[in-house]
């Protein structure tokens, strides 16, 4: 039997997948599974008890993936899963950025009780007036899941579409439209286009990468769409562009001090990926990955562990090990089980950074003397029989 416990409300599409196997906690000293959304479990003493933690959207900022990871807690997002949903509101963004369509749905509202609205609303459509995106250059800064979407979306709506990204996946780009430019640096991307939208993970490297450096190689009126995290933008060197009408529209996903009620910023109340369907599918993938790595030990779409994928177990029994990325730990795994005289049947073992995982499979049960050998070994942070 397995329990887990949801910091947040999770989708019931997702929780129907837990077989009778499975049971809702409460409480987390009592979980050895955690769904979570948007929680701050950077402010949660997470148990040792706790094996996995499945993230239902893509961003990790509210765990303390580097902790759980020393721990050998292995912590799953979902990439891909709300992609449409955020792709959609991207475009919704450039189209509310380049026509005014709410000033003038709030003049609308202002002037209702005019009972010569109608002709007045034909006198005063001018001022918000404003240009098509088709032919327009778009520049995409990460194309990842949602990027690549995006990319081919405008790509379809008749824009010339930029893309920045040094760590492309083949299978990204295999997605993309032919018709994108693949720029080799993101000066290209600053200097040609005339919307900027990015969507990269929060990292100490890509902090503020949206700053007033980068601002001053822009294109004068430039449009900047920030649906990824509010930290990779220096807002108030931001504010201060649109003050000078460098930057035209500045649209975010995220409500703050420094932007909320600003001239020239649309912000939305973080709806990237707040439709019903990117809540179930993310729900639905979370749960998955989680079953996939507590009843087999398997790991996809980790953040701080490699995928690794051995199928069901075919042995009798199958190890999980959580260790160090250093030498001669495969040995060390080895001779113990060998002088116990069990025999390994198949094994598997993947690095990733500073941490490593191995799966073996064993033609016999594990003894109790073997597991604890396992668990003294130095580097090793969770050894787990997963049947």
């Amino acid at each position: 039997m397995f329990r887990y416990t949801c910091l947040n409300p999770i989708s019931q599409k997702g929780l129907e997948l837990f077989s009778d196997q499975y049971t809702e906690v409460k409480e987390l000293a009592a979980a050895d599974a955690v769904l979570v959304r948007s929680a701050k479990m950077t402010e949660l003493e997470i148990p040792d008890s706790v094996l996995a933690i499945g993230r239902a959207g893509a961003g990790v900022n509210n765990i303390p993936v580097a902790d759980c990871a020393e721990k050998g807690i292995v912590v799953f997002n979902t990439p891909g899963a709300n992609a449409n949903g955020v792709k959609e509101l991207v475009l919704a963004g450039m189209l509310l950025a380049s026509r005014d369509i709410v000033g003038g749905v709030e003049w609308i509202k202002d002037n209702q009780e005019d009972p010569n609205i109608g002709k007045l609303a034909e006198k005063q459509k001018k001022q918000f007036a404003g240009c098509e995106i088709s032919g327009k250059k778009l520049g995409i800064i990460g194309l990842g899941a949602i990027g690549s979407m995006v990319a081919n979306a405008a790509d379809a709506l008749g824009m010339e579409v930029y893309g920045y990204d040094p760590y492309l996946s083949i299978d990204a780009a295999w997605n993309l439209s032919r018709n994108v430019h693949h720029s080799k640096n993101v000066e290209e991307i600053y200097e040609q286009c005339d919307y900027i939208t990015i969507h990269v993970p929060l990292l100490d490297s890509t902090k503020q990468m949206l700053n007033e450096e980068a601002i001053s190689k822009m294109k004068e009126h430039v449009v900047i769409l920030n649906f990824a995290r509010d930290l990779l933008a220096d807002e108030e060197a931001i504010v201060k562009a649109l003050q000078s009408g460098k930057i035209k529209r500045y649209v975010t996903d995220f409500a703050n001090p420094v932007v909320a009620g600003k001239k020239g910023v649309l912000v939305i109340p973080h709806l990237g990926a707040s439709t019903a369907e990117a809540e179930e599918n993310c729900a639905i993938m979370a749960v998955k990955e989680l079953r996939d790595f507590l009843e087999n030990g398997n790991i996809r779409n980790s953040v701080n562990f490699p995928n690794c994928d051995m199928g069901v177990c075919k042995g009798r029994s199958r190890v999980a090990i959580t260790h160090r990325n250093i030498p001669n730990m495969i040995s060390q795994f080895s001779k113990i089980l060998g002088d116990e005289g069990m025999n390994i049947a198949d094994m598997t073992n993947k690095s990733r950074g500073e941490y490593a995982y191995t799966l073996m499979d064993m033609e016999a049960e594990i003894p109790g003397e073997a597991i604890e050998a396992l668990e003294s070994v130095e580097g090793v942070s969770r050894v787990r029989v997963v049947r």
